[in-house]
């Protein structure tokens, strides 16, 4: 877990410390197609959702946990917000999820947790984990 970890707080970094202002936060490759802005948004949702997932995996097994990413987008309305706002709430909770990370009980790492929408597909906490820093890093890189 410590490398992942490392490399959530690395992926943190990487993107506060980048030229912001240089980012075209609003525009959009194509109207079906998120802006940037909207990306963040996506990754505040999954850090959401993922986060309870972790503390969940804590104290029960087998649980499911899923939500619809276009609709979640599409309800907060982050295309109409401040991008300051967006991602410093982004910024906290990936920095929770870390706390989290960093005072994980060994003996849960193995617990099961279903993020599947259809047939139950089963994963360990350290392999959502794992995801999770390989998600955000793939939506990061669409950002800049």
């Amino acid at each position: 877990m410590k490398d992942t970890i490392q490399h959530l707080a690395a992926a943190i970094d990487d993107l506060l410390t980048y030229d912001l202002q240089s980012i075209d936060w609003d525009a959009k490759s194509d109207p079906n197609r998120w802006s940037r802005k909207e990306i963040i948004g996506h990754l505040i949702d999954s850090a959401q959702i993922n986060l309870q997932r972790f503390v969940r995996c804590t104290y029960e097994e087998n649980f499911k946990l899923t939500y619809e990413q276009v609709e979640w987008v599409e309800v907060q309305h982050y295309q109409d917000e401040d991008i300051n706002e967006i991602l410093e709430l982004w910024r906290l909770l990936n920095f929770q999820i870390i706390r989290v990370w960093k005072n994980y009980p060994a003996n849960r790492l193995g617990a099961l947790c279903d993020n599947s929408k259809n047939e139950i597909t089963l994963h360990t906490v350290e392999f959502l984990a794992h995801d999770y820093v390989a998600h955000l890093k793939h939506h990061l890189r669409q950002v800049y």
